[in-house]
């Protein structure tokens, strides 16, 4: 079974395109101020009418009222939030509840006492996203090119699919594939220029070099 890739911080049509044509299963829009991603629901509305059916196009969020969550579900045509924050369990089951999306909870990984705790989360979120902890200065939650020690997952069982990120590049996806066993990925920075810039060569890189591990 061939691994699945999600580009994540898309914000030109261009690379939307590149990203599908590539054969990305998911697609990432980041809705969140502080990150040279960001999108707005009207831009990211633009973005997602490109991305065909049997693409997920997924809302990164962080800490979101359920105001902000409801202008996303309704305008931007997304099919699936990601909780990037310190949502806790309950608040995601009622996201799921709220909203009657699938969702992926993102949890930053240090250490093996990290992954025991995300099982909580497998009990009420659709997908897990195991991301490389922020450092303490760090302005937003993912997106800062760190890796983390991907022996920590090695043997993982959840109920639940997961996703490995935190610093995966071309150059690394297939060492990380093989390191895990994970066979769902996502990237953001390792496939741009510069900050919220990405590069059609680079994603394109990075989904033949995870299809193939």
């Amino acid at each position: 079974m061939s691994v699945e890739v999600k580009i994540c911080g898309l914000s030109e049509a261009a690379h939307v395109d590149v990203a599908v044509n590539a054969g990305a299963a998911l697609t990432g829009f980041v809705f969140f101020p502080r990150s040279p991603r960001n999108v707005t629901i009207e831009q990211a509305a633009a973005l997602t009418a490109r991305v065909p059916e049997g693409v997920r196009k997924v809302a990164l969020t962080v800490n979101a009222d359920d105001a902000f969550l409801a202008e996303i579900v309704a305008d931007a045509g997304i099919d699936t939030l990601q909780l990037h924050g310190d949502e806790d369990a309950a608040r995601v089951r009622a996201v799921r509840a709220t909203f009657g999306l699938p969702v992926i909870k993102a949890l930053p990984v240090s250490s093996a006492e990290d992954v025991a705790a995300a099982h909580v989360y497998a009990e009420v979120a659709d997908m897990l996203l195991f991301d490389a902890k922020p450092p303490a200065d760090a302005t937003r939650p993912g997106g800062n090119a760190l890796t983390f020690d991907w022996d920590l997952l090695k043997g993982a069982d959840f109920r639940v699919p997961w996703l490995l990120a935190g610093g995966l590049t071309p150059e690394n996806v297939a060492d990380a594939i093989r390191s895990t066993g994970a066979v769902m990925v996502d990237v953001s920075s390792g496939v741009e220029e510069t900050p919220g810039h990405k590069s059609a060569e680079k994603i394109r890189a990075f989904i033949k070099a995870a299809h193939s591990a």
